[in-house]
């Protein structure tokens, strides 16, 4: 006789069934586990074997071969335990046989018997749900669960799950965990001047529009960036669940507790590659993928190794990571808005004292760190001047996050309506990620900002992308005006954020910034 129960394994975020079986037959003992699994999928038998030992429960003396199906598909992980132990008891028959038809198991086990904490609970909840299984996971893992419908189940050890399928005792099921309420988020009215980067950070909050400061060190690149998610709407229903999975995979998710906060990933610049787009042995994901729907910030942006930062590229534009390994491919979805900042040059580059004297030939080769067509995904380019201190003697700014977050919210809205099926394509109902075959319709320049922007791209040289890239920050400037069609004073401002070269400045411009 084989027992069996369903189980999954991870590709990115998607669970995969898996069928568990067990077989016990005559032979010399025996214990081995089949179907490619990992090292960690290996050690399951000695993790079954000594939580049984803890219940009162041995092994028969008989050969126990666990197949894991699919056998091409690799297993990775620890919580496979719990569906290869149900198994096991079907086969001896501690359990009855058909005790596990409609479910699912996912968990890792202690020796002594208890369930822990597992990764993955939730997209395994969805996916036991859409195979019509009921999942049955570790108790502290219940809450989680409980986020993707009715119906599972939620066991503290082994010995409750036995209890439960032999009728002795009831598990209660879980209830999902409590939205975490939003944190304190810093203020735009801590920054005092800078009304130019306030300016430029609420349009890249209103369109989600990718943003680099420069500026000398100490004129508030990274107080600024820092600020953005405090602009940004809450995470949707649908952006939540997208945003819960990744987390639930890495295991960044306690108890259950989801977040409507947008994420905030800040990464060092010494992060590695598999670190910053994901991969790594087990393909685990990346930096990426734990903004997705957030802000990806990138502090000293060309301290980051070039290989690195040119591996944002396609991210960029596909809003996905795909990690090819020799026998698969998995995905992760990579939907974020990049903020970066950065020096004007090595030494610092603001104008006064302390001010770099090699002049633009040390901002050009500090700035060749970065490739050309990384500047080119990116919408906005402002230099943010060096604050005195008359400006932090002035009063705090009346303004805040919140005021500017109502604008956001009110520009948003818009494009909202006018994305209404931008989630069938998989892409954010903002400007930033408007297609192009629909620029020329929803952000189409009257005759004055036509000409303007053919003017423009022939003299900036502008690409195909930069060049859609400008109309579509001058739609979201025309947004936040409230206006239906894009001028022409929408089309200079757009122009003023794109990117200018340490030699191309006009006088009186700080030495090597990237924007007029």
């Amino acid at each position: 006789m084989v027992a069996r129960i369903t189980t999954f394994a991870f590709e990115g975020i998607d669970a995969k069934p898996v069928d568990v079986q067990v077989q016990i037959t005559s032979g010399q003992p025996f214990f081995t586990i089949v179907g490619l699994p990992d090292k960690a999928v290996g050690e399951s038998r000695e993790r079954v074997r000594a939580a049984f030992s803890a219940i009162g429960l041995a092994l028969p003396p008989k050969r126990i071969t666990v197949n894991l199906a699919p056998a091409d598909l690799p297993k990775e992980g620890s919580h496979y335990d719990l569906a290869i132990a149900l198994a096991i008891l079907a086969a001896m028959g501690v359990i009855a046989p058909d005790a596990l038809d409609g479910h699912a198991a996912i968990g890792e086990m202690s020796l002594d018997g208890s369930l822990g904490e597992t990764v993955g609970v939730l997209p395994a909840a969805m996916a036991a749900i859409a195979l019509d299984l009921r999942l049955i996971c570790p108790e502290p893992s219940g809450p989680e669960a409980a986020w993707a419908g009715e119906g599972a189940l939620a066991a503290p050890s082994l010995i409750a799950m036995i209890n439960h399928f032999a009728g002795r005792s009831s598990l209660v099921p879980p209830i999902a965990g409590e939205l975490d309420p939003p944190g304190a988020m810093p203020d735009l009215a801590d920054v005092k001047g800078q009304d130019g980067a306030k300016r430029v950070l609420e349009i890249a909050a209103a369109g989600g529009h990718n943003l680099l400061f420069c500026g000398p060190p100490g004129s508030g690149k990274s107080m600024l960036a820092q600020r953005l998610p405090g602009l940004l709407p809450p995470l949707s229903a649908t952006e939540l669940l997208e945003v819960s999975q990744i987390q639930s995979v890495a295991g960044l998710l306690e108890r259950g507790q989801l977040s409507r906060q947008r994420p905030f990933r800040a990464p060092h610049h010494s992060a590695s590659m598999p670190a910053l787009v994901g991969g790594g042995m087990k393909a685990r994901p990346g930096e990426v993928s734990l903004a997705h729907h957030g802000v990806l910030f990138l502090d000293e942006l060309p301290e980051f190794p070039a290989q690195v930062l040119d591996s944002l590229r396609q991210p960029l534009e596909d809003g996905a990571v795909v990690i090819s390994r020799a026998n698969r491919h998995v995905r992760y979805p990579a939907r974020f808005q990049l903020v970066a900042a950065m020096n004007p040059c090595r030494c610092g580059g603001g104008p006064g004292t302390g001010a770099c004297r090699r002049g633009p030939a040390c901002a050009r080769n500090y700035q060749s760190r970065i490739s050309g067509p990384f500047f080119d995904r990116i919408d906005l380019f402002f230099d943010t001047p060096p604050v005195t201190a008359m400006d932090l003697s002035l009063p705090a700014p009346t303004e805040g996050s919140k005021e500017a977050a109502a604008r956001v919210a009110g520009a948003r809205a818009v494009q909202t309506e006018r994305y209404a099926d931008a989630a069938d394509t998989g892409a954010r109902p903002v400007n930033a990620d408007a297609p192009a075959r629909d620029i020329a319709t929803i952000a189409a320049p009257d005759e004055r900002a036509a000409a303007l922007l053919s003017d423009a791209a022939a003299r900036l040289a502008l690409s195909a992308r930069a060049y859609h890239r400008v109309l579509k920050v001058a739609r979201t400037i025309a947004d936040l005006d409230g206006s239906d069609s894009v001028a022409r004073v929408h089309v200079a401002e757009a122009l003023s954020y794109r990117r200018r070269l340490p030699d191309e400045q006009p006088a009186g411009a700080a030495t090597g910034s990237l924007a007029q």
